[in-house]
């Protein structure tokens, strides 16, 4: 009886020792995209390449409308080109969660940020939709109306014009 516990309690150990080496799993569809410049042109409008995720293209597609007007909002657009403002309209910390109302319907489906974003192109090129376990990922290039954003946001009170 004793030799048994004994050999139970070795496998048992070994079976632990050997799960515990096993190597990580990871995911490699994890990578995150970031809104790019590719230019601007002279009447204060942007034209940035963004990235949006859904379950289906058109959803891809707005919500890569919606983070562009985000990061010119909030974050300001560092990669690509030079040429696009850098720094963001609103730089008030935590402006997002001080305005959450505003920002909530500012940002809807039907919502007054499509004032201020228009698509380039209506077709997607092949290497800008990529699969993902939970739908399609899509890049599109927009046109962002920067001077006209930045007048709303100090119209509105969210920021201070100068």
């Amino acid at each position: 009886m004793k030799n048994k516990q004994v050999n139970l309690l070795i496998i048992a150990s070994i079976i632990l020792l050997a799960s515990g080496c096993a190597a990580p799993v990871t995911v490699a569809g994890n990578y995150t995209y970031k809104t790019e410049c590719l230019g601007n042109d002279q009447d204060g409008t942007q034209i940035v390449k963004a990235w949006g995720s859904g379950k289906r293209r058109a959803e891809a597609v707005d919500q890569a409308m919606k983070n562009a007007v985000n990061d010119v909002l909030f974050k300001g657009i560092t990669e690509g080109v030079n040429g696009c403002e850098m720094r963001p309209i609103v730089s008030e910390v935590n402006a997002r969660q001080k305005y959450a109302s505003y920002f909530n319907s500012f940002f809807t489906d039907k919502g007054a940020y499509l004032n201020f974003v228009e698509p380039r192109y209506r077709n997607i090129q092949d290497g800008d939709l990529k699969s993902t376990r939970s739908g399609l990922t899509a890049g599109i290039i927009v046109r962002i109306y920067h001077a006209q954003l930045k007048q709303k946001m100090a119209e509105d009170g969210i920021i201070r014009y100068y």
